[in-house]
């Protein structure tokens, strides 16, 4: 095989491995937009399996933070939840040695998550 293809199929595989360990915010926006509602909200916190280490509504597992606390105090002290946003977005770079993973949730994504851990957060036990 000559040394052009071969230089090309090198580039071609790592941009495939980068679009898929890191896809850029765009991509994702693309590809996993939904309707940012407290419903789809839900519906993402099931399919990510996020109750298997955070407590939303009172349920689940206490691996990681109980989620129903952190918004609240969030609302408090930041009312847009920038920080909640920016965990959402890329965990480890808020705290690197974070076991929560990088789910490369859309902006979408996010919007419908915080909307749903809201309505958890405000409804009583």
């Amino acid at each position: 095989m000559p040394k052009g293809v071969v230089a090309i199929v090198v580039v071609l595989v790592m941009v495939v491995l980068w679009l898929v360990v890191s896809p850029p915010r765009s991509l994702l926006n693309i590809t996993k937009s939904v309707e940012p509602t407290a419903i789809v909200g839900g519906e993402l916190t099931e399919q990510y399996g996020c109750r298997g280490c955070h407590r939303i509504g009172g349920e689940g597992a206490l691996k990681g933070p109980d989620l129903d606390e952190v918004v609240r105090r969030q609302i408090e002290a930041d009312p847009a939840q920038v920080t909640l946003r920016l965990w959402l977005r890329d965990p480890r770079a808020i705290k690197s040695s974070t076991a929560m993973p990088n789910f490369h949730l859309s902006d979408s994504e996010i919007e419908a998550i915080l909307l749903y851990l809201q309505e958890e957060a405000a409804s009583p036990e």
